[in-house]
């Protein structure tokens, strides 16, 4: 983005939408001008400018709760911009992960941090079936093809099916694991991203709301 097509305002300021890239939560609205908007561009992270102290400033700068910036777009009027973000902790100076929501990070731990450990595994089931490391059980999979796939997928089923049977937590939390785990590898081998099935669930619901 070219910061001269932005159109600033009288005081040389443009609204900034703070919005997590993950779960399109809005974080905050600031304020940048023609300078923050460039070093946020140049750094990778978010730069304003305070109305109050008339300054920049970077956030997480003091508290290393900074934002990773994923792209910048401007409205159809150019005087607006939504800046999408990876926090690196929580948005709001309360402690709340965003300005808006009133939650502390604490709260929303099991939430929304827990599940990066799905986007981790996609990576890792990506990798590897790219680059088919030796002895590796995911390679194995990859290897063998998607019919040995789908009939893991559906042995994980059924022990999940036996394992809520019993009232087993223990043993249930692992084989949705496992399951969870062989959905993956078969998204990977199908090449449809799991963000994709996340999506289709907003949609739903969306539409039953």
């Amino acid at each position: 983005m070219n910061p001269d097509t932005i159109k600033f305002d009288e005081k040389g300021l443009v609204p900034a939408i703070i919005q997590d890239a993950e779960t399109l939560e809005v974080l905050t609205l600031a304020y940048m001008n023609k300078e923050s908007l460039a070093k946020t561009l140049e750094t990778g992270e978010t730069w304003f400018y305070s109305r109050s102290r008339q300054e920049l400033w970077h956030k997480g700068a003091t508290s290393g709760n900074t934002q990773s910036v994923v792209s910048i777009k401007y409205d159809c009027d150019q005087d607006a911009i939504l800046v999408q973000v990876n926090p690196k902790g929580p948005a709001c100076h309360t402690g709340a992960v965003s300005c808006f929501s009133g939650e502390e990070v604490a709260d929303r731990k099991s939430s929304l941090g827990d599940y990066q450990i799905l986007q981790t595994l996609e990576k890792v089931i990506l990798d590897r079936e790219r680059e088919r490391p030796e002895g590796a059980y995911t390679t194995y999979l990859f290897e063998k093809g998607v019919d040995k796939i789908l009939k893991k997928v559906g042995e994980e089923a059924a022990e999940v099916i036996i394992a809520a049977k019993n009232r087993d937590h223990g043993e249930l939390k692992w084989e949705a694991a496992d399951l969870l785990y062989h959905l993956q590898v078969l998204l990977v081998e199908q090449g449809l991203p799991f963000k994709e099935v996340l999506r289709t669930l907003e949609e739903r619901h969306k539409d039953r709301s």
